[in-house]
């Protein structure tokens, strides 16, 4: 009911302001024209005047007396349709910018030239288009503006490509030589229009030769515009309550994106666009659900110049628009994987070796990363596998000092108080205890929520220092001290296993001494039986020995051949 109330009275108005300029002359109208919901009592003679269309119409009809026209398609309905009649009757209305084009589309509809008729409306919005509505960048933009209800015949009159070709150009000339303040005021004239009529407006000024700065600050304008609190929110931590949007806005924005994404530069232009901003198209792009080919695209453009990123940045992919949880990170980490792999590839052409020198780009990277670690570490469904799958993205030698991954262990550690030992070696892996500077490797001695190994770790190192006696200024890089601490532990090895060796030796020897113990014992009763025998013998045979007393000495002969068989001279030994 309150839908047909309205109708009636949109009818009953119409029919009201066409009586105050139709009804005055005291001739009865003949022909009802309805125009959606409105209709209109109207006089042939005065509309076939103006209007070859309704001319046809009638002419045509197989009526003998037409009472009524349909025109409900007419560009602009029942309030251009009026204006049209109120041209045909001679009765004044005001042009402006804001009707002008629907006014030259009703023109085209109704075919009211000045081909059928001289000084017909067609003729009357030309001039007007041509002499006040496109002389400024701001009435082209509202022409354009109003003809997103007009197409396609305003594309086809050629009324939109003529406000895109004025546009384009004051933009140009705006951003070259600005004549006002503040010096991009004209990027918020162009942000009113369509997607449509802005990606003709971009295409314009390219084949114009404009700047890359200058096409990246219309998108940029434009899409904050077009996507509130999507992509104007660059921190990522103002809106605290979450963005609920209905399917068919969803998808509308979705489409959007894409479209803006298809506008962004080719790969020589892209440090045109800030880095945050690439970030917050991407986060909205994981919001909005677009598919895997539009985030790819934003992906690989941020990765290209990741060396500009900050935490802030980062951290807008990472959470939701209510700042509390966290978004799938394979975007992330996608990025950071691609940027490694273009630095180890201009390592490779450049001839140097990436896993021993890294680029000043991949240094800064790197303690960013660290930064942004320590940041989502205080997560509490931040896995494991998710937190060591970054960090060890970052290549070893590109963290001088490990000082920050370690503050975000920490506190990943102190968020996640139920981890067990093996848990915690886990998250510490992705650290190399030796390069701690002296104060990090004081408070990790101290720590305990650090595992025993880590633990350990640095108070070796500590121990090492002041047994070689070497200043903490002077300490050498954490390449020498691994290969002294790795040749101390081999050292170590090998003493323990020379150590185990001995010992094996030692009970070998030991074995065999009880054994020889236990022989000899065995042997000793044995020969004391023999010995007593033959010590008998002995000393009876001693008795008749002819040499007894003598000095023949027969212990040295060695052959019996050698012996002299003669008989031995008598000797003298005394005078008498």
């Amino acid at each position: 009911m309150a839908a047909y109330a309205k109708n009636t009275n949109r009818v009953t108005l119409a029919m009201e302001r066409t009586g105050q300029w139709v009804f005055s002359q005291d001739i009865p109208t003949d022909i009802l024209i309805q125009v959606g919901e409105a209709k209109f009592p109207l006089h042939k003679f005065m509309l076939v005047a103006k209007s070859n269309y309704i001319r046809r119409l009638i002419l045509e009809s197989k009526e003998p007396d037409l009472a009524k026209l349909d025109l409900s398609s007419i560009p602009g309905g029942a309030e251009i349709f009026e204006k049209a009649a109120k041209f045909c009757y001679g009765v004044n209305f005001e042009i402006t910018v804001h009707n002008v084009a629907a006014l030259r589309c009703a023109a085209e509809y109704l075919d009211m030239t000045d081909q059928y008729c001289d000084g017909n409306l067609a003729g009357r919005t030309d001039d007007f288009l041509l002499q006040v509505a496109l002389t400024s960048l701001s009435g082209a933009v509202v022409v354009l503006k109003s003809c997103e209800d007009l197409l396609p015949i305003a594309e086809q009159i050629n009324i939109v490509q003529r406000c895109v070709e004025v546009a384009s150009a004051k933009a140009c000339n705006e951003a070259n030589f600005p004549s006002r303040s503040p010096p991009n005021w004209w990027t918020e004239e162009l942000s009113i229009v369509h997607i449509h009529f802005f990606e003709k407006i971009i295409a314009s000024m390219k084949s114009r030769g404009a700047k890359a700065l200058t096409i990246a600050s219309a998108i940029i304008t434009y899409t904050e515009r077009a996507l509130p609190g999507l992509v104007r929110d660059h921190s990522g931590n103002t809106i605290k309550s979450s963005i609920s949007i209905d399917s068919a806005s969803r998808n509308k924005q979705r489409e959007l994106l894409e479209s803006v994404v298809a506008l962004l530069p080719v790969e020589n232009q892209r440090a045109s666009f800030p880095i945050n901003f690439l970030c917050c198209l991407l986060r909205t792009a994981i919001f909005l659900e677009n598919d895997d080919v539009c985030k790819k695209q934003l992906e690989k453009r941020i990765s290209a110049m990741l060396e500009h990123v900050t935490i802030d940045d980062l951290l807008v992919l990472s959470y939701t628009f209510d700042g509390e949880r966290l978004f799938d990170l394979e975007s992330v980490r996608r990025i950071i994987s691609g940027f490694v792999e273009k630095e180890k590839s201009v390592s490779v052409f450049n001839g140097g070796d990436f896993r021993e020198v890294s680029s000043t780009a991949m240094l800064r990277v790197a303690k960013t990363i660290d930064a942004y670690l320590g940041e989502i570490a205080m997560v509490t469904e931040l896995t494991i596998s998710k937190f060591n799958g970054i960090a060890n993205l970052v290549p070893k030698n590109s963290r001088k000092f490990d000082d920050d991954l370690y503050r975000a262990i920490d506190i990943y550690l102190k968020a996640h108080p139920t981890l067990d030992e093996i848990e915690r070696e886990k998250v510490c892996s992705a650290m190399d205890p030796l390069k701690l500077s002296y104060e990090a490797r004081v408070h990790a001695s101290q720590n305990k929520r650090l595992p025993v190994q880590i633990v350990l770790h640095a108070l070796y190192f500590d121990q090492l220092q002041i047994r070689s006696g070497t200043d903490e200024k002077k300490t050498p890089d954490a390449l020498s001290m691994r290969s002294q601490v790795q040749a101390d532990v081999s050292l170590a090895k090998e003493n323990e296993a020379l150590r185990s060796e001995l010992s094996q030796m030692k009970a070998y020897i030991t074995d065999i001494q009880h054994k020889n113990q236990v022989g000899s014992t065995s042997s000793r009763i044995g020969n004391a039986k023999k010995h007593k025998f033959f010590s008998s013998m002995s000393k009876t045979l001693g008795k008749l020995n002819p040499f007894k007393n003598g000095s023949k000495d027969t212990s040295n002969i060695d052959d019996v051949n050698d012996i002299d068989l003669t008989k031995p001279r008598r000797r003298r030994f005394s005078i008498s």
